[in-house]
Formats: structure tokens, C-alpha cells, sequence
């Protein structure tokens, strides 16, 4: 696999992420969102960007977090193009390609969306908005997809840590970038062998 189809995928892949994201933001209310089926809904909400919510303390927290992953994304540019160039597997490649687009992806909500778009909490965003809703560099990750497999389901009291509680399995909500991530991700686990196969000389 060459660098002109790696970019290729790298493109297509942010390229459907900001636009689902966009339409999300200029179309729902943040916490808003429908039911799809059952199992599936899109349900708009925002985060700092790191897994599952988490957030860094401190007053440069979030910045730092953006710092951070800017580096990663020039790192993993860097492997993208290094396996490239030593004609690594077209799945390690492909691979890189889907993580880099990913991890992009959420770095440009972080940097842009801040300036781009104002407030979602109570109405509609409007995109070029005069009215920013945070500095450069402080915006936050736009997520959609919730998949509620198990939705609220009362689990007997004899279930340890669990029981008497209401179980919701799946409960992550994700975008794009991060089916991209994990989709790279689980492709060099789980054909790790194949991806990172020695050249035969």
C-alpha cells in the first residue's frame, strides 16, 4: 500500500467524521438526539477528548490534553509514513491510516470547534457562530453513537457489586474517529502477525 492511497483513507476517513459531527452539532441540542432502533440511538454529547469522558484537573488540563495528542498525531504520521517507506504490510499500513484519521478527527473538535460554533447546552449550534463557546484549543469532542444493547435491565439482588442496580450494556457513546481508532487498533491485535510480518528477503 502506497502513501497516496494511506492519505487516501486518512481523508475519507475524516472527511465522514467532521461531517457527521457537524450535522450533529447544527442539528441537536446537546443530550438531544432519536431512537434509531431499539439497541441504537443517536444521542449528541460533548467530552475533553480522552476515553470514556475522563477529564484532566487543572486550569491547563484540557490544553495539555490537546498538546499531547497533536504529539501523538505527529508520531504516529511519522509510522505511518516510515512503514511506507521500508514496504511494511498493507494492513499494518492500512492500520496506522484508520488510527491516525481517527485520533486527528477528535484533535480538530479540540482545536476548532471552540471558535467555530457557540454553546450547544440550550439551543442548536450555529456554525461561524459570533458568540464562540471556548478559546482556541479548548474545544470539546463531539460524540453520537450509543448502542443500549441492554438498556436499564434491574439486576437481582444476589449479583455481586451489581445487584439491585439498573445494567446498561453497551453505554459508551462514540464518533466516527473513534470506530476508526478501535477499528486500527483491533485490526493490528488481532492480526498482529500478519501486520507486522518480516519481509522476506
Amino acid at each position: 500500500m502506497n502513501l497516496k492511497k494511506a492519505y487516501f483513507v486518512v481523508f475519507l476517513v475524516l472527511l465522514i467524521d467532521q461531517i457527521s459531527k457537524i450535522y450533529i452539532k447544527t442539528h441537536y441540542v446537546l443530550h438531544t438526539g432519536e431512537d434509531v432502533f431499539p439497541w441504537f440511538q443517536i444521542l449528541f454529547v460533548e467530552n475533553e477528548g480522552m476515553a470514556w469522558g475522563a477529564e484532566i484537573p487543572g486550569a491547563y488540563g484540557k490544553i495539555a490534553l490537546t498538546l499531547f495528542r497533536i504529539a501523538a498525531v505527529t508520531g504516529i504520521g511519522y509510522w505511518l509514513w516510515l512503514s511506507v517507506k521500508e514496504k511494511a504490510s498493507s494492513l499494518l499500513i492500512f492500520s496506522i491510516s484508520l488510527i491516525l484519521a481517527g485520533a486527528f478527527g477528535n484533535i480538530l473538535d479540540s482545536v476548532f470547534y471552540g471558535r467555530i460554533f457557540n454553546d450547544s447546552s440550550y439551543e442548536v449550534a450555529t456554525m461561524f457562530s459570533d458568540k464562540p463557546y471556548a478559546p482556541w484549543f479548548y474545544g470539546k469532542v463531539v460524540d453520537m453513537f450509543y448502542f443500549p444493547i441492554i438498556k436499564d435491565y434491574p439486576m437481582p439482588d444476589w449479583v455481586p457489586l451489581l445487584g439491585g442496580k439498573n445494567f446498561t450494556f453497551f453505554n459508551a457513546i462514540f464518533n466516527v474517529a473513534d470506530v476508526a481508532i478501535s477499528t486500527g487498533v483491533g485490526l493490528l491485535i488481532v492480526f498482529n502477525k500478519k501486520a507486522f510480518a518480516k519481509k522476506q528477503l
